[in-house]
């Protein structure tokens, strides 16, 4: 028996839906086989399949133990799908934790509460320093 990996990532939790699945599948985050090929949503999945899939910054690597097409609880998972992610991947996860990495591009969006902080004490110990920020554009027009 084989089942549409799209059905059956969503079936062993590894998303949440299986539209989350299938859009994963479309955008070549989900691939299988030994040279990583992307695959299509409708690729049947067989027992003893490899699945590698990339949540970033992780890429999580499963194998297929048994085929469900059926949502499971959480504790028949491990009964489906064996979990063989290299340690180094859950490092890289901490890693990211613990910075505290945020997904925006530095200058774009609003300021973080943390930045605005900062910012607001750079500029009271500017002009705690004697800096003058309030400009008098008239006077240079005058000049």
């Amino acid at each position: 028996m084989a089942v549409r990996i799209d059905k059956w990532l969503w079936a062993v939790r590894v998303f949440k839906t299986r539209t989350i699945a299938t859009d994963a599948c479309k955008k070549g985050r989900v691939t299988m086989g030994d040279p990583a090929v992307a695959v299509k949503p409708s690729r049947m999945v067989e027992v003893g399949d490899v699945i590698n899939v990339r949540k970033p910054p992780v890429t999580f690597t499963f194998r297929v133990r048994a085929i469900t097409q059926n949502r499971l609880g959480a504790r028949l998972v491990p009964d489906y799908m064996e979990n063989i992610t290299p340690q180094d991947q859950y490092d890289l996860l901490e890693v990211v934790k613990i910075s505290g990495f945020v997904d925006r591009q530095k200058g774009l969006g609003r300021p973080t509460k943390r930045e605005g902080r900062e910012l607001s004490k750079f500029t009271d110990s500017m002009a705690d320093d004697g800096w003058d920020f309030d400009f008098d554009f008239d006077d240079d027009e005058e000049a």
